[in-house]
C-alpha cells in the first residue's frame, strides 16, 4: 500500500500543481550558490596566517598543508623583489582530478566545492598527480587524498572559510559568484584577475588580482612550486 506522502506526491504530479515550501525554497536558493574566491595579491604580505588557521581547522599533519603561501623571486625593471602567491584547490568548473578517480572519491558539490569521500578513496595518488595546481596530497594520518574543501563544513552553516576569515590583510574574499551583488562578482567585474595554469582550461573558481605572468605560467605540473623554487635557487647560485 502507498504511503500517504507517496499519495501526495502522484496527485500533485497529476494535477501539474507545485507547492513551494520555506524548506524547498530555501533548498532552492542554496543550491543555485556557486563559490568562488578572489586573492589579492597587492593586500597579501605573506604571513601565513592562513595557512595555520586551515591547519588547526582542519586537524591536517604537521609539514602537509590544504593552503599554503610561498614567497617567490621575480626579476624585473626595477631589480628582483618577493611574490607571495597564496596557493590552495582552485575548485575548478572541469576538475581534472575527478575523471582519474577510479572510485569515484573526488565529486562536485551542488556548490561548485571539489571534495574528496574518504571512506570510498584507496589512496591510489592519480587525483594528486593529476592536479595542476600541486593542490592534493595523500594525508599522512588518515592515509586517503586531502585538499582544501572551501571549508565546506563552515560555509554550510554561514560561516566564511578559516583562511579567509584569519586574513589580516583582507587579501582573501570569498562569496557567490552567481550573486552580481557578491563582493567576489564586484571585484572581478572592476579589476583584471587572472587564474593559474590557464593553458590546462579547467575553469578555476579561484582568482587573482596582481597576478604575475611569470608566476601564473611557471607553476608546472608534477613539481610545481618545488621547480620554481628550484629554479630560483639555481639562477642565484650561478649568478653567486
Amino acid at each position: 500500500m502507498a504511503s500517504r506522502r507517496e499519495f501526495l506526491k502522484l496527485a500533485l504530479a497529476g494535477s501539474g500543481a507545485v507547492v513551494t515550501t520555506p524548506v524547498a525554497a530555501a533548498k532552492a536558493e542554496e543550491k543555485s550558490k556557486r563559490w568562488g574566491m578572489v586573492v589579492d595579491l597587492r593586500k597579501c604580505i605573506g604571513c601565513q596566517a592562513c595557512t595555520v588557521a586551515c591547519s588547526v581547522e582542519n586537524q591536517v599533519p604537521e609539514g602537509q598543508h590544504r593552503t599554503a603561501v610561498p614567497v617567490y623571486e621575480l626579476d624585473g625593471p626595477g631589480g628582483p623583489s618577493q611574490a607571495a602567491l597564496p596557493r590552495l584547490c582552485n575548485h575548478c568548473d572541469e576538475p581534472p582530478c575527478i575523471p582519474v578517480c577510479p572510485v569515484n572519491a573526488t565529486f562536485k558539490t551542488d556548490q561548485g566545492n571539489v571534495v574528496v569521500d574518504a571512506e570510498q578513496c584507496v589512496a591510489c595518488g592519480y587525483c594528486v598527480q593529476a592536479c595542476p595546481y600541486e593542490a592534493r596530497f595523500i594525508n599522512h594520518k588518515t592515509g586517503v587524498a586531502d585538499k582544501c574543501t572551501f571549508c565546506i563544513h563552515r560555509t554550510d552553516m554561514g560561516l566564511l572559510p578559516a583562511c579567509v576569515e584569519t586574513c589580516v590583510g583582507n587579501a582573501r574574499v570569498f562569496g557567490d559568484l552567481n550573486d552580481p551583488g557578491s563582493e567576489v562578482r564586484q571585484l572581478i567585474a572592476s579589476h583584471e584577475t587572472k587564474g593559474l595554469r590557464p593553458e590546462f582550461k579547467t575553469g578555476p573558481n579561484v582568482y587573482y588580482i596582481g597576478l604575475d605572468d611569470k608566476l601564473a605560467s611557471t607553476v608546472s605540473v608534477g613539481g610545481g612550486a618545488r621547480d620554481l623554487r628550484q629554479t630560483n635557487q639555481s639562477a642565484a647560485h650561478e649568478e653567486a
